[in-house]
């Protein structure tokens, strides 16, 4: 689109929010009003790792690790080089490898299927319920009539909690190795029992727009085994137990130091206040949206979400234009996520099975907005949301 286009577009766009008495957009995530609250905190995280003159795997990785295991309630963390790692060397260390088949959700960021691909493995797709949740019902009839899938990766969606008993319960019924994806889930628990604490891992993701998010890329693995991690740690360092000595054939995937210090400095410390935030706006939304013409299903019964995402659903077919109107009210929204994992183009080639048929899946995808959700939202905006998505067809 040539240059005259887009300021054409720009000044439609401007009156368009003039015209409801806006001049700003509001955000999905807005990282400079982040940036204002933490920009001390980080420049002396930054400053203590350049004094220390050490920048890969030193004391800020080790030390963020533990601060973070003890807030998720798990004795052990490894810090990553991204989400997609942790999910990857998660599997590797339980033994996962070539062939393997590997049940999980077809509703999720690529990297959820893409980290068991990377390993030739073979994903196994099952249903999702009305929540975007993999649903552990049809898992258990699949594990019941399959006895040749031993892996098992649910996603904890948009920040809610799957059932942890009934993942519990999976594991021990079926000896089945579960890798929680966690990142979207830092936080969040079901009845009590924190996510990441079914199965004998958890892997998580410290992409900037996540509740705990870096200012870059990063991950990290969680276990209560002390053998895990430390495969993991090996994996992550080129296959090194020791300087020089490379038992497995391993991957370049560190948590750098000035991530760590970042992470465990500025923003863990802050990550109950942002999250008990999420949690007042998600209210505010659900108490104040009251239009027929969506569909707010809320948290599942027993989840105490973190809320990393807002979705509501609207009619099939209808996605385009109610994101439509609500820019025109002032107010961006997202997508998460428009296309089921195995109808993604990459997958045409690459192995994969649809144990169930995948309908609710699709139909959540071709139906879900996200709305803005992040701990700086004035009351304000909130309102002009609520009130954007009640005026919609009205």
């Amino acid at each position: 689109m040539d240059r005259r286009r887009l300021l054409a577009k720009d000044r439609v766009r401007e009156r368009l929010l003039q015209s409801c008495g806006k001049d700003t957009l509001i955000p999905l995530n807005d990282f400079a009003r982040q940036w204002q609250e933490v920009r001390e905190s980080v420049l002396q995280a930054v400053e203590g790792v350049g004094r220390s003159g050490w920048y890969i795997l030193g004391r800020e990785v080790a030390g963020f690790e533990t601060a973070l295991a003890e807030y998720w309630g798990l004795p052990e963390g490894a810090g990553v080089g991204s989400g997609l790692d942790a999910i990857e060397l998660s599997l590797r260390a339980l033994g996962c490898g070539p062939g393997d088949k590997v049940l999980t959700t077809p509703l999720s960021a690529f990297a959820t299927t893409l980290a068991i691909l990377k390993i030739g493995a073979v994903p196994v797709f099952a249903d999702t319920d009305a929540y975007g949740l993999l649903d552990l019902d049809q898992c258990r009839e699949i594990l019941r009539s399959r006895s040749g899938i031993r892996f098992l990766v649910p996603v904890h969606l948009y920040g809610h909690a799957l059932d942890m008993r009934g993942l519990q319960a999976i594991a021990r019924d079926f000896d089945c190795r579960i890798v929680e994806d966690c990142a979207q889930s830092i936080g969040a628990s079901h009845n009590g029992i924190a996510t990441g604490t079914a199965g004998r891992m958890a892997a998580t993701s410290f992409y900037p727009t996540k509740n705990l998010g870096a200012l870059g890329d990063g991950g990290a693995v969680l276990t209560g085994d002390p053998e895990l991690a430390r495969m993991v740690r090996s994996l992550r360092d080129y296959g090194q137990n020791s300087k020089y000595r490379h038992d497995v054939i391993g991957y370049n995937s560190r948590l750098d130091e000035l991530q760590a210090a970042i992470l465990h400095r500025a923003l863990l410390p802050r990550l109950p206040v942002w999250t008990a935030r999420r949690r007042e706006i998600a209210e505010r939304y659900l108490g104040g949206i009251r239009n027929p013409a969506l569909r707010v299903p809320g948290a599942p019964p027993g989840s105490d979400s973190c809320w990393h995402l807002f979705p509501v659903f609207v009619e099939s077919g209808e996605k385009a234009e109610f994101r439509a109107w609500m820019e025109s009210r002032g107010v961006a929204s997202g997508e998460h996520y428009p296309i089921a994992v195995p109808d993604q183009p990459a997958m045409q080639s690459a192995a994969h099975e649809l144990a169930t048929p995948i309908e609710t899946a699709r139909r959540l995808c071709g139906s879900e907005v996200s709305l803005p959700m992040f701990p700086y939202l004035t009351e304000e905006e909130i309102d002009r949301v609520i009130e954007a998505c009640n005026e919609w067809k009205a």
